[in-house]
C-alpha cells in the first residue's frame, strides 16, 4: 500500500499487507472503538461532503470497522455541537465514512454496533442523533436502523448571535436530524 491508503492498515506494525479477500457482508466486519485521529485520517479518504473534522471542546468516541487488517469504515462522535441540545442525553454522530469497497449495508451494520457499545459506555446518553445531508444521501442507513427523522434545518441559516461572526450556515441544501432513543 502507499499513499493514503496506507492508513487502511489496522496494524501497520505487525503486518505488511492484508491477505487479500474483501469482506462481501458486513457481518464479517469487526467493528469497535479506535483513536479518534486515526478517524479523523481515514474520514479524510472516504467522506463525501466534509472530509475535514475538527474536534470539539470535550470528548469524542471513534469507531472502526476492520476486516483482515484493514479498515472500511469509521464514525465520530461527540456531545451535540447544537448547544440548545447539550446536556439533555444526547450524543451525536458527526461523520460516518466509508470506503467504496465495503459491503453493501456496513453503514446501518455499524449504526447498530456502534448504539450497543455506546450503550455501555456512556450509560446516562438516552439519545443518539445525526444530521442527513438531503443533497447527498436520502436517510435509507437511519430508517434501516430504526431511526425516526426529528426535525428538517433550513439552507444557509444565518449565524447572527452575539458570540458569533455573522458566517452562514456550511449547508447548501436542507438537513434533516435523525434521533434514536436508546
Amino acid at each position: 500500500m502507499t499513499g493514503g491508503e496506507s492508513i487502511r492498515v489496522v496494524h501497520p506494525l505487525f503486518q505488511e499487507e492484508g491477505g487479500g479477500s474483501i469482506p462481501t457482508s458486513p457481518l464479517q466486519l469487526n467493528i469497535g472503538f479506535i483513536s479518534v485521529s486515526e478517524a479523523v485520517k481515514l474520514n479524510s479518504l472516504w467522506h463525501s461532503r466534509l472530509p475535514e473534522f475538527t474536534s470539539p471542546q470535550g470528548y469524542c468516541k471513534a469507531f472502526g470497522a476492520e476486516y483482515d487488517g484493514l479498515f472500511y469504515a469509521v464514525a465520530i462522535w461527540s456531545p451535540p455541537l447544537a448547544r440548545m441540545l447539550n446536556h439533555t442525553g444526547r450524543f451525536e454522530l458527526r461523520r460516518l465514512a466509508i470506503s467504496n469497497d465495503a459491503p453493501k449495508n456496513t453503514p446501518s451494520r455499524m449504526l447498530k454496533i456502534m448504539r450497543l457499545l455506546l450503550k455501555k459506555e456512556l450509560p446516562d446518553v438516552n439519545i443518539l442523533i445525526s444530521y442527513q445531508d438531503t443533497g447527498v444521501h436520502d436517510g435509507t442507513i437511519y430508517k434501516a436502523a430504526g431511526w425516526k427523522a426529528a426535525n428538517v434545518n433550513s439552507v444557509g441559516g444565518e449565524w447572527a448571535r452575539p458570540n458569533r461572526d455573522g458566517r452562514k450556515s456550511q449547508a447548501v441544501t436542507p438537513k434533516i436530524r435523525w434521533e434514536y432513543e436508546m
